[in-house]
């Protein structure tokens, strides 16, 4: 093996700068080159490579986002794109690649390993929901982020005698909103695995202020919805490459619902992006490097189609197609948390 390409695709967290540090720089060990790919599978397919040398990678390790790039392009998507980014990989010289992505970034990689196309998985996404990882590096500066805001919007929901709903990332998974929620305190946490009962969210809420409690902190993940509800709320009809609506909206549809129902002044707020932004929180920037190191070695040793994972203290590589299945919220965990609400 000579050279590497790596990518990171998919939405961007804080973390990724150290994935991309360690991988050029455990590649430099093997005397093997890494080539950048800008903007995820779209480099690829558009050809659009960079190299990297330990000098390029200098001073990002602190650093939010990613220097490569990122977009939610889909190469498998047509025939012509497909062939495209398989003609690119032999223009290249590329004898393997390291993806770094969620479940769609990760699925392509999947498809690669089945086309005998070298390549290994490092998992990437704050909503945690990989399964045969215990983490994945992002996760826990979004929750960081988020406990943050709970504990500032506590002062002011408190000074005001509000309920404040808070709306933060999770399309199929409550990880962000079940942990940062038991972090920071919050009366009541919605997640996409439980459907609710908006008739139950706000009895819960009048017995708190029946409790003396005169405000509330209430977070919903944005892809929670009431059980009566059919699809999503969203903020776009549009879709990605990969199918998935912008989701968005439900902290307003139950901000309104609480305030018609219960009468107590309720605000929402919409973390969004922040969620995404910033540096990475040393657990994260560990984490990553730890990923870049043994993706190196994976493909060092010939072990390809594999994903790195975390698993109780250890790095470990699990087959790719045992890792784009989403990971729910352990039902205990949420069970545990209800307990203070």
């Amino acid at each position: 093996m000579k050279t590497i390409g790596i990518l990171t695709g998919g939405g961007d967290c804080p973390g990724l700068n150290a994935v991309i540090r360690a991988v050029v720089k455990t590649a430099h060990l093997y005397d093997y080159t890494v080539i950048g790919i800008r903007n995820g599978w779209k480099g690829i397919v558009e050809g659009e490579v960079e190299p990297l040398t330990e000098f390029s990678v200098t001073g990002i390790l602190p650093k939010g986002g990613t220097i490569l790039g990122t977009s939610r392009t889909n190469p498998l998507k047509s025939e012509e794109q497909t062939q495209q980014m398989l003609t690119n990989i032999r223009k290249f010289g590329l004898d393997a690649i390291v993806a770094v992505g969620g479940d769609d970034t990760l699925s392509v990689a999947t498809r690669l390993h089945q086309m005998h196309i070298p390549v290994v998985g490092i998992p990437k996404t704050i909503d945690n929901d990989l399964s045969g990882t215990d983490y994945t590096f992002g996760f826990d500066t979004a929750v960081a982020i988020v406990t943050d805001a709970i504990d500032r919007l506590h002062t002011t929901a408190e000074s005001h005698h509000r309920i404040m709903v808070l709306e933060v990332m999770g399309r199929h998974a409550g990880w962000i909103a079940t942990m940062a929620g038991i972090a920071g305190g919050a009366d009541q946490i919605l997640i996409p695995e439980v459907p609710f009962d908006i008739e139950d969210v706000c009895e819960g809420l009048k017995k708190r202020r029946e409790r003396g409690k005169k405000f509330s902190i209430v977070v919903i993940a944005e892809g929670a919805k009431p059980a009566d509800m059919t699809g999503f709320a969203t903020t776009s009809s549009k879709v990605d490459d990969f199918g998935h609506e912008q989701l968005g909206g439900i902290g307003h549809l139950l901000g309104r619902a609480i305030e018609e129902r219960i009468g107590s002044e309720t605000r929402v707020t919409v973390l969004g992006h922040v969620q995404r932004g910033g540096s990475p929180t040393a657990h994260d920037r560990v984490l990553a490097t730890r990923y870049g190191v043994k993706a190196v070695e994976q493909l060092h040793e010939g072990n390809y189609g594999v994903m790195v994972a975390l698993q109780g203290d250890k790095i470990v590589p699990i087959p790719l197609s045992d890792a784009i299945t989403q990971k729910k919220v352990d039902p205990e965990l949420y069970e545990m948390a209800r307990i203070f609400y």
